[in-house]
């Protein structure tokens, strides 16, 4: 795997996996009692996760203690295959079905949502080529970029979580534009990480790195 995408997938695909312990961690904490039904809350009685509408999630097993408890295991599955696994052949696909399993046992949705972004880009990471800018200029100016959208991408999803939790707990801002903003900002500046990481692999090797390699 190149090495700008790798990073990309490791970093995007380790946040993934840390909403979705926390996800866990709020269902097992409301004991062993059944959902209401497949819809649930994670933390529907706190207040640090109000400003995330008690962060919203699905179920399909009828006990939110095990599922809680499931959804903390599928998470450290999800984050051990991204850090040691999703390079392999096929890494993309075995993260497909984790993302899958974490939606069905209550990790969210924004979880599931960013590891299968994360899993796509895994499965087209071998031909950057394909993906990458046609233009040289753009290409060059794209893979120069990529640590800066990489940066604040991540900026970007810890602003998501905890940073509007903070902001809401500790200034009492309140606001379903500033979180709509913020998602979107997320995602897009994932996306840009994303394309900025193949431009960057898809580079020309010079003849010192043909030697070096």
């Amino acid at each position: 795997m190149r090495n700008s995408s790798r990073i990309v997938t490791i970093v995007f695909g380790a946040l993934a996996a840390l909403a979705g312990l926390e996800h866990g961690l709020g269902e097992a904490l409301q004991g062993n009692v059944r959902p209401g039904g497949l819809m649930i809350l994670s933390w529907p009685d706190s207040s640090f996760f109000a400003i995330l509408g008690g962060e919203p999630a699905m179920t399909v097993v009828p006990n939110l203690l095990v599922s809680g408890i499931l959804t903390v295991l599928v998470s450290l599955v999800l984050l051990t295959w991204v850090v040691g696994f999703v390079h392999r052949r096929h890494g993309g696909l075995v993260l497909l079905a984790i993302c899958a399993v974490l939606l069905l046992v209550g990790g969210g949705f924004g979880p599931p949502v960013l590891g299968t972004i994360v899993a796509l880009t895994a499965l087209r990471i071998r031909s950057p080529h394909a993906w990458a800018a046609r233009t040289p200029r753009l290409r060059r100016l794209l893979a120069s970029a990529w640590p800066w959208v990489l940066g604040c991408g991540v900026l970007a999803w810890l602003w998501l979580m905890p940073g509007m939790s903070v902001l809401a707990m500790s200034l009492g801002v309140d606001s379903a534009g500033l979180v709509t903003t913020t998602i979107l900002c997320a995602f897009g500046t994932l996306l840009l990480s994303i394309l900025t990481g193949f431009a960057r692999d898809a580079r020309p090797r010079t003849p010192t790195a043909r030697v070096a390699a």
